[in-house]
């Protein structure tokens, strides 16, 4: 083994002398201020660092496609994932205040998914997957975790088409909750209306909207949504009223059936009374 170090050393031993020399140099040229030196330094390192970038660029020039094709391929799984994630988490989120709302509501509430969304400018309704066969039936209201979406305009054994609130076939009695001011509200096509609202009753915007004890579609106190601004007519003496609705109709997917139908003797006496009027 000796033999073997003796000879290796004997067979290098200038480049081993060379190489000792060169570190001996360089490091005496490290610790000399002289002014010519400081120069050689510099020049040395530009000079490396001018063939290290270019050595670099090569590598990269030349490194393998599949290399980069794999990164980018593991990017957009983990892309994938994190989006996948957040969905999930909103969507578990949303299902508690759903969970929530079922477990403490006064109504007997009926869960249903929306199966598609019939939309146009001023007709919105959705198919929703319940229908007779679990005790559904025409003029039930539908909501969702925040507020009133519509009503049950037709069913089937297995399916019931609601009309939302978005639809401007649909009128419904709200109240305004702080100050008790009653109202009309309906779909224009582009917003919820609230019209001919006195510009002396006190409406601010923000003010909580919730159906009203008067209606004969829906029960009272449901929330509906909030003013969102006021815009005086024509003469000034009116306001209509902007709504902002609680319920994200466009992205509804899980709602609830009330099983609530009002009152008809209500609605009868309230037709006579129109009769008597006429």
């Amino acid at each position: 083994m000796l033999k073997t170090i003796s000879r290796f050393i004997a067979n290098y031993k200038n480049y081993f002398v060379y190489l000792s020399i060169a570190v001996i140099s360089i490091v005496l040229i490290n610790f000399n201020d002289n002014p010519k030196l400081r120069q050689i330094k510099v020049l040395g390192l530009t000079n490396f660092a001018i063939v290290n970038y270019s050595i670099d660029a090569v590598m990269d020039f030349f490194r393998s496609d599949k290399e980069i094709n794999s990164l980018k391929y593991q990017n957009a799984e983990l892309m994938m994932q994190v989006n996948l994630l957040r969905q999930n988490g909103f969507e578990n989120k949303k299902l508690k205040e759903l969970i929530n709302l079922a477990d403490t509501s006064k109504f007997d509430l009926v869960p249903a998914n929306v199966v598609s969304k019939l939309i146009t400018r001023t007709q919105g309704s959705f198919l929703l997957n319940k229908g007779t066969n679990d005790s559904i039936k025409t003029g039930m209201p539908v909501i969702d975790e925040k507020g009133l979406v519509g009503i049950i305009a037709e069913v089937t054994s297995e399916f019931s088409v609601c009309k939302t609130i978005k639809n401007s076939t649909l009128s419904i009695a709200i109240t305004i909750q702080r100050t008790n001011v009653d109202g009309i509200m309906n779909w224009d096509g582009k917003e919820l209306i609230i019209k001919n609202i006195p510009t002396t009753y006190d409406v601010i915007p923000g003010d909580r909207i919730e159906t009203s004890d008067f209606s004969t579609l829906f029960p009272p106190s449901v929330p509906v949504g909030i003013v969102l601004e006021k815009k005086a007519n024509a003469l000034g003496l009116l306001h209509n009223i902007s709504v902002k609705p609680f319920a994200d109709i466009d992205g509804a997917e899980n709602l609830f059936i009330v099983r609530y139908i009002s009152n008809v003797q209500a609605i009868k006496l309230k037709n006579r009374f129109k009769e008597s009027k006429n």
